[in-house]
């Protein structure tokens, strides 16, 4: 069995985590860490958990990492660095699920995150955790970085396109709608219900985190430099992440070229659902580690892509355990999805 731990077990991340692992044939959930939670029992502090899994949220320290085969950290940006380094150093695999390792400039990460990166010496050894194009260099590694939600339903619709290079070189217009529990489960008075019900705002146009994770991992793995804007909003919903991409395509490709291309990447891939007519809507990819992908042509050349994700599974604790199941060998979907998908 995988000896698992988990930093950050209170929060709504450490939650999907631990009822991912709790239906996995292959882990034993060992430890869970927290800070503000500690002494407290698990179930206490999520009580869907009640009569399924009792154990004590524990103050982090190395001592206590005797035993374990990796350790998901889903804590804020910024604090999770140092724990991962300890974790790291101790020779153990580990999971960010934050935005600390995901960059590899720390002047960039500097001028995003808004604080120093204090464990620049790892960012050489992370590897990118976006599941269904890095599987080869997670295979090998001791520290993944898991993509951010945004990233994770631009990048999956945006990449077979770039890499075949069917995009004409203007620029790529994303725009994204998240579901309030994106923003973690610390308290801010412009997240109160009555502050976000009914309503819908953009928010940091231009200096989002994840607009220069979006930029390396387009140029890194797509293999080409793109111009592109990417402005999120706040959606009255709990969760889910909803993307609306327009670009133009070179001439000479059509509805078919796009199809053609994703069966090439996407026919084997278990957790990407494509979509010729239906337009995916967040209640199909709730609760599910699913990205569905929509695609129309326009009249002037006009590409537009359409994805949803659940921020919560997909674009955190989902995408985590696929990736842990990559690092240990395992089938992509165990833990995730009982089934196996006939593609």
């Amino acid at each position: 069995m995988i000896k698992v731990g988990i930093v950050g077990a209170a929060g709504y991340s450490g939650s999907e985590l631990i009822k991912i692992l709790l239906n996995h044939s292959e882990t034993e959930i060992v430890k869970l860490f927290g800070h503000s939670t500690v002494g407290s029992r698990i179930e206490n502090v999520h009580s869907n958990l009640r009569g399924i899994i009792s154990h004590e949220i524990e103050l982090f320290e190395e001592s206590k990492l005797t035993g374990l085969d990796i350790v998901f950290v889903a804590l804020p940006s910024g604090q999770s660095m140092e724990i991962i380094a300890k974790i790291y150093n101790a020779g153990i695999k580990v999971i960010d699920l934050g935005g600390d390792f995901r960059l590899d400039d720390t002047t960039i990460y500097k001028k995003y995150y808004k604080h120093e990166h204090t464990a620049p010496e790892l960012l050489k050894y992370a590897v990118y955790g976006l599941s269904e194009w890095n599987s080869k260099l997670i295979e090998s590694a001791r520290l993944v970085a898991n993509p951010g939600c945004y990233p994770t339903s631009v990048l999956l619709p945006l990449l077979p396109l770039i890499r075949e290079n069917i995009l004409a070189d203007e620029l790529i217009s994303i725009v994204s709608y998240s579901g309030t529990s994106g923003a973690g489960k610390s308290l801010s008075s412009n997240m109160l219900f009555s502050e976000v019900n009914e309503s819908v705002r953009a928010y940091k146009v231009g200096t989002h985190q994840h607009i220069p994770e979006i930029d390396k991992y387009i140029n890194d793995i797509g293999k080409k430099k793109a111009s592109f804007s990417f402005i999120p909003h706040l959606l009255p919903v709990t969760r889910g992440i909803y993307t609306t991409i327009h670009a133009k395509l070179n001439s000479g490709n059509n509805f078919q070229t796009i199809k053609n291309i994703y069966s090439k990447y996407y026919s084997d891939k278990m957790f990407i659902r494509l979509s010729e007519q239906n337009v995916p809507e967040l209640k199909d990819v709730n609760y599910t580690n699913f990205c569905d992908i929509s695609w129309s042509v326009l009249d002037d050349d006009t590409l537009v892509l359409i994805s949803a994700i659940d921020n919560l599974i997909k674009g955190a604790a989902g995408q985590a355990v696929q990736n842990m199941n990559i690092m240990f060998g395992l089938m992509q979907n165990e833990g995730i999805m009982k089934w196996k998908l006939n593609q």
